[in-house]
């Protein structure tokens, strides 16, 4: 494999396989998934998103400046949002999760999110 992209998907691939697993130990054990089961996700969304961002990545023109700016800004909305909902669902009661898998699922969150607008945006502009 030459091409990054490649790469990019073959990894991506080889996460979700992983995350796969450990969702069907979690099912099986009849028990929450794994902390690690969010952050898998996160990493395959990251390589599936950068096997399809790597050829705009490359170029350093003002069209990936502007997704990159637009993508940035998207995600801190969106994270801002995350915020209060996690906040707000644990104040009330509304979520009986340990802080910790609440923590995982913060993260992943912000990762996927980052990426996944800087692909919504290249597709529109």
């Amino acid at each position: 494999m030459n091409s990054p992209r490649g790469s990019f998907l073959i990894l991506g691939i080889f996460f979700i396989v992983l995350a796969g697993l450990t969702g069907f130990a979690a099912i099986m054990a009849e028990s929450p998934p794994a902390g690690i089961f969010y952050t898998l996700v996160a990493i395959a969304v990251v390589n599936f998103s950068m096997a399809y961002l790597y050829p705009q990545f490359i170029q350093k023109d003002e069209r990936m400046k502007l997704i990159r700016q637009k993508g940035t800004m998207a995600s801190f909305v969106a994270m801002v949002i995350y915020f209060i909902f996690f906040t707000t669902a644990l104040q009330f009661n509304w979520i009986d999760a340990p802080a910790y898998y609440l923590f995982q699922i913060f993260g992943a969150l912000m990762i996927s999110t980052v990426l996944i607008s800087f692909v919504i945006y290249a597709k529109l502009y």
